[in-house]
Order: C-alpha cells, then structure tokens, then sequence
C-alpha cells in the first residue's frame, strides 16, 4: 500500500494525543502515537492498557489522552482482558447488536514488566486461542514505574535498584529473555521486533501489518527509559539508532513462519557504542571490567547470527515449498 510517511504524520488524526505526563526523552509516546496512527481513520479501536508508564501518565482521571475506547486493566491481564473485549464483540456481531459495516480493532499495550513477566500467562492465553487482536510490548527493560526494578527484560550486567552494581555482584547477572521469539514459537501469522523515533517507516509498516493481520499478532518495540537508561532526554534517537546499528535490537518480522530482517546496519558497530551513553552500564567501563563488555558483545553477536540463520533457512525452506 503506498503513503507518504510525513504526510501521515502531519495530516492523520493521533488516537494518542499530547497532554500526557511521560518523561521528556521517553520512547513510549512516540511509539504508541505511531501505532495509533496505523488504524484506517473509518477503523474503530478498543485499547487495554495494563498498568505501567503508559497507563498513569496517560489516563489520570478525569483526563486521558486516548480519543478511542479505552481499558485500563492490571498488570497481569492486559492479554485476557483485549481478548475478553474481542470474544464479546464477535458475539455481538452474529446476534446482530452491532452494524456490520462498522469494524472494531483491538490493540493491548503493555511494558515489559506486564507483558514478559506479570502478564506473559494472559499473553500467552490469548495468542494460542487465537484471538483477532494485537498486542504491543512497549520494551524499556526494567519496572521503570515502581522505581526501576530489573525485569526479565533487562539486559545483562544492567544496574537498577534490585540489581545493582557493585564490588561482588555486577548488575543483572542474567541474560534478556527473547519475548518476540517466544512469540513466534506461538506459530502466529505475524510476529515483529521493531523500534521508534529512529524509524518512523518500520514501526508503522509493522504496526498496518499487525493490527490488520486477520488473527492474534505481536509487536516489541523498544521504548527507551531515560531515567532507568541514564541518557540526556535529546538522545533518544541516537540511542534508538545505537540500539539497532550495534544488533543490540534487531528488527526483523515472522509473517507465518518466515523470517524476514528489516535493518541490516551497513556497518555493525560495537556494542560499547550502544553501552557507553547509559549510566546503568557505567561500571563496565572500569579497568578490569572489560571482560563485561567481551561478554556482551558475544551475546549479541551470537543473537544476531542466530537471527540471520533462521532468514536464510526459512528464506530456503520457502523456495523448496514454491
């Protein structure tokens, strides 16, 4: 489908508004803004919202910033909730209570606090029943909300305030969890791992596809935290673009099986491009902790390796099928 993406910007209604209270150099706004802007403006849309960042600072009673149906539901059941919302309103559809030229999507944001830990039983309930929903994890890495506890989310040797680094332990001793792997091990249609500010394209490419992707769908999307991260509020985007030109955060898609990478950095940068920024990475950088850095580097040049294996074997399995 052709669009001019600054037109879209300029000209289409957000269904996320200003007057929310997120953090200045926060990737959430723009991302959830830009998801928004994906729906078709004839489309109505049921959001459920668990509780995090997103959900406190954007709907404070009696103000909100969503101009769409709006739930705001528990950490947990973000996933049961959206999926109660669509079972219902299918109902309604075949006994007639609602027009049938009129159509209904529904989308769950939830962090990465409700959405790979908390919620990830909802999450997976509602994708392996099938449910005709979207569901966007909006990935800061930590429980930026309740005072920037790790998470499963948080990469290793990150420093928060129930990991924190020090002279015996040295931040997160775990390594991330891959949600959007675990996604797509749920077979959906589509699964996808995209990013915000720094591309606009692929974020709302991905978002169409998703929401208008006949069945459940998943999107992770990476929204930096600048108060769990540590970077100035203008880096967001060079933080953004670190993210992906290091293959810290691969954007790729999974449509029915088939993997697809979006961005393949023309030259993939070390991954202290991307560490050197953020104070929660700041004791990596002492003498004698260059083996955190070493460490690092191999997982993600392990994950991106794994990545391009699973494109080139899906690409080929593809061609055999034709």
């Amino acid at each position: 489908m052709a669009y001019n993406l600054k037109e879209i910007v300029a000209n289409k209604p957000a269904r996320f508004t200003a007057g929310h209270r997120m953090c200045a150099g926060c990737g959430a706004p723009p991302v959830a803004r830009m998801i928004m802007r994906a729906l078709k403006e004839e489309d109505h849309a049921v959001v459920a919202n668990a509780t995090g960042c997103m959900e406190v600072s954007t709907c404070i009673y009696p103000y909100t910033s969503w101009t769409t149906s709006y739930i705001h539901t528990a950490f947990e059941c973000a996933g049961a909730t959206c999926s109660g919302v669509e079972a219902a309103y299918k109902a309604m559809k075949r006994q007639g209570k609602l027009p049938e030229d009129k159509h209904t999507k529904f989308i769950a944001f939830g962090g990465d606090g409700g959405t790979y830990d908390i919620g990830l039983q909802s999450l997976s309930g509602a994708m392996e029943r099938g449910h005709d929903m979207t569901y966007v994890c909006y990935d800061n890495g930590a429980y930026m909300n309740t005072g920037i506890q790790r998470s499963s989310a948080t990469p290793r040797f990150a420093d928060t305030t129930t990991s924190p680094a020090g002279d015996v332990v040295p931040g997160k001793m775990q390594s991330r969890k891959d949600l959007t792997e675990i996604m797509a091990s749920h077979h959906l249609p589509y699964v996808a791992q995209t990013i915000g500010v720094n591309n606009f394209k692929d974020l709302y490419e991905k978002a169409e596809k998703a929401i208008y992707t006949e069945g459940p769908t998943f999107l992770n999307v990476l929204a930096p935290c600048p108060r769990g991260w540590g970077y100035p509020t203008d880096m967001l985007m060079q933080i953004n673009k670190l993210a992906i030109d290091t293959c810290y955060w691969p954007l790729y898609e999974v449509v029915d099986g088939k993997y697809k990478i979006t961005y393949k950095p023309a030259k993939k940068l070390p991954i202290e491009e991307f560490l050197k920024p953020q104070r929660r990475f700041k004791h990596m950088f002492k003498p004698g902790n260059e083996w955190m850095i070493e460490a690092f580097q191999e997982e993600v040049d392990k994950r991106w390796q794994a990545l391009l294996d699973l494109e080139e074997i899906t690409n080929k399995n593809n061609e055999i099928g034709k």
